[in-house]
C-alpha cells in the first residue's frame, strides 16, 4: 500500500492503472498504423499522434475506474469482469464522442477509434490475466508478522479466511505473555528469541501490534529495534485502515486521533475548493438530468393519478448537527408512517410504490438533492444524512457516531460504495466505520473517485433498497 493524496491505495492497482494507460495509448498508435500504414495523412499532426492518444488513454482509464475495475477482487469474477469491461468501453465511447464534438482538434475518425478499441480490449484482457496470476501468488504479497495471538489477532486471521484476495500474507502470530491465545496453534510462533530475529527469519515486511490490552507491558525495546532496523511497525487500527479503507470503531481511541500523522484536517483552500467543485458539478448534473427529472415527475403523477405529491421533503441532520430539509422524489406511499413512528426501509418493503422500487434501484429518487447541494446544505460526496430520531438513538448507542457530522452530508459517499444497505443499528455501525474514514481523508480527489465509482453502484444496483 502507498499513501496517495492523503489516503492509502494499493501499489499493485496503481501499477496496473499505469500499465493499462500505456496499453490504451499503444492501442491508439497501433490503430493509426493499421488504418494508414507508414504513409500518414498530412492532416495528422504530432498532436494527433500523441495528444489525442493521451486523451483516449485518460478517458478510457476514467471509464474503467467508474465501473469499479480497480477495486480489489474485480478481476477475479470472469463473467462480471467482462460485463464491467464492456460497460467501461461503452462509457468511454460515449465520453469520447462528446469530446470529439466539443473539441474538434481532438479527433481520431471512426476507423481508428474502432481499431483502437479492439486492440485495447485484447491488450487489457491479456494484462488482467497476467495481473490475476501475479496478484494471487503469495510471493507477491506483503509478509506480515502479528504481535499478539488473542482477540485482535484473531480478527486478522478471520479477515484472511474470509477474503483470500487481501494483499498480504500472515507469516505468523507471536503471542504475548499472560494473554489468552485464540488463533490457530499452527500459526503461532513461539517468542523464544528477540522479535527482530523472528521478523528476519520469517522475512517479514511489516509488524502489526495486535495486543488485546495495551495496559500490559509491550516489548517496546524489541519494537523499537525492529523499527530502527527498517521494519514497518503498525498499530492494529492503522493496519485495518490501510487494508480495508475504514476506521474500526471497536478499536478507535482518542490517542490514535491525537497522534494520527495525517487526516482529520481540511485547509481553507480545501473547503472552498470542495464547495466550488460541488457547485460546478451539481450545476452540470442539473442541466443533464433535467429531462430525466421531468420524466420521473410525469411518471409519478401518472402512477398516483395526480393525487399524491411528486416530491418528498424530510428533516435530516447536516454538518455540525444542524437540521435541514432534504428533497427526494417520493418513492413510498403517502401513509408510509401514518403512525408517526420513524423506521428504516426493509427488504421488499410494502410501503414502496412500484415506481419507487425502480427509482430506488437506479438511485433516481436522490436527484432532487442536487438542489440541497446548490444551496450549500449538502455536498455531492459525504456521509448520508440521517433523520433526527435515528441520530439521537445512534449517538447514544454507538461511540463516535456524532463525528460523521464534521463534514457536510453527501448525495453519495464512501460507505455507499463499500458497505451494503444498513437497516438496523449494526448496519449503521458498519457504515460509520467508512464514514469516519471519509471524514479523515475528505478532499476533492477522493470525492472524484467516489463520484466515478458511484456510476457502478447505480448501474449494478448495489446497496439499493
Amino acid at each position: 500500500m502507498i499513501r496517495l493524496f492523503g489516503y492509502y491505495v494499493s501499489r499493485s492497482y496503481v501499477l496496473l492503472g499505469a500499465v493499462e494507460a500505456s496499453v490504451f495509448f499503444a492501442a491508439f498508435q497501433l490503430g493509426i498504423l493499421v488504418r494508414f500504414g507508414w504513409a500518414l495523412p498530412p492532416q495528422l499532426t504530432v498532436w494527433g499522434l500523441f495528444g489525442t492518444g493521451a486523451v483516449f488513454s485518460l478517458v478510457m482509464l476514467t471509464a474503467m475506474v467508474s465501473m469499479g475495475l480497480y477495486q480489489r477482487g474485480a478481476h477475479e469474477l470472469e463473467a462480471g469482469f467482462v460485463v464491467r469491461l464492456a460497460l467501461a468501453f461503452l462509457a468511454g465511447i460515449a465520453l469520447l464522442t462528446v469530446i470529439f464534438y466539443a473539441v474538434p482538434t481532438v479527433f481520431m475518425g471512426r476507423g481508428v477509434l474502432g481499431l483502437s478499441l479492439i486492440f485495447s480490449f485484447i491488450g487489457i484482457t491479456l494484462v488482467r490475466e497476467v495481473f490475476t496470476r501475479l496478484a494471487a501468488a503469495e510471493s507477491r504479497k506483503r509478509r506480515v508478522l502479528v504481535l499478539g495471538a488473542g482477540v485482535n489477532a484473531r480478527a486478522i486471521e478471520e479477515l484472511v479466511e474470509r477474503d483470500p484476495s487481501v494483499g498480504f500474507v500472515v507469516v505468523g502470530y507471536v503471542p504475548l505473555p499472560n494473554a489468552h491465545d485464540l488463533v490457530a496453534p499452527a500459526h503461532v510462533i513461539a517468542q523464544d528469541r528477540p522479535l527482530l530475529d523472528i521478523a528476519i527469519t520469517h522475512e517479514a515486511d511489516e509488524i502489526v501490534v495486535a495486543a488485546d490490552d495495551r495496559r500490559r507491558k509491550l516489548p517496546v525495546a524489541d519494537l523499537v529495534d525492529c523499527k530502527m532496523s527498517g521494519f514497518e511497525v503498525l498499530d492494529l487500527l492503522t493496519f485495518f485502515e490501510k487494508e480495508l479503507a475504514l476506521v474500526k470503531i471497536d478499536l478507535l481511541h482518542p490517542s490514535w486521533i491525537f497522534l494520527s500523522t495525517n487526516g482529520f484536517r481540511m485547509g481553507v483552500s480545501g473547503i472552498y475548493g470542495k464547495r466550488l467543485f460541488d457547485g460546478v458539478v451539481a450545476t452540470a448534473m442539473l442541466v443533464v438530468a433535467s429531462p430525466l427529472m421531468l420524466l420521473v415527475a410525469a411518471a409519478s403523477l401518472i402512477e398516483s393519478g395526480g393525487r399524491d405529491p411528486i416530491f418528498y421533503h424530510q428533516v435530516r441532520i447536516g454538518r455540525d448537527g444542524k437540521p435541514f430539509r432534504l428533497h427526494k422524489f417520493r418513492s413510498m406511499r403517502t401513509d408510509a408512517e401514518a403512525d408517526g413512528v420513524a423506521r428504516w426501509a426493509s427488504p421488499n418493503d410494502s410501503r414502496i410504490t412500484r415506481l419507487g422500487t425502480f427509482l430506488r434501484k437506479m438511485r433516481l429518487d436522490e436527484l432532487p438533492q442536487i438542489f440541497n447541494v446548490l444551496k450549500g446544505q449538502m455536498s455531492l460526496v459525504g456521509p448520508r444524512p440521517e433523520r433526527p430520531e435515528f441520530v439521537e438513538k445512534l449517538t447514544a448507542s454507538i461511540p463516535y457516531y456524532s463525528e460523521r457530522h464534521r463534514v457536510k452530508p453527501g448525495v453519495t459517499g464512501w460507505a455507499q460504495l463499500l458497505s451494503p444497505y444498513g437497516s438496523d443499528e449494526e448496519g449503521a455501525k458498519r457504515k460509520l466505520e467508512y464514514d469516519i474514514y471519509y471524514v479523515k481523508h475528505a478532499g476533492i480527489v477522493l470525492d472524484l473517485v467516489i463520484l466515478l465509482q458511484t456510476v457502478e453502484v447505480v448501474l449494478f444496483g448495489k446497496g439499493a433498497r
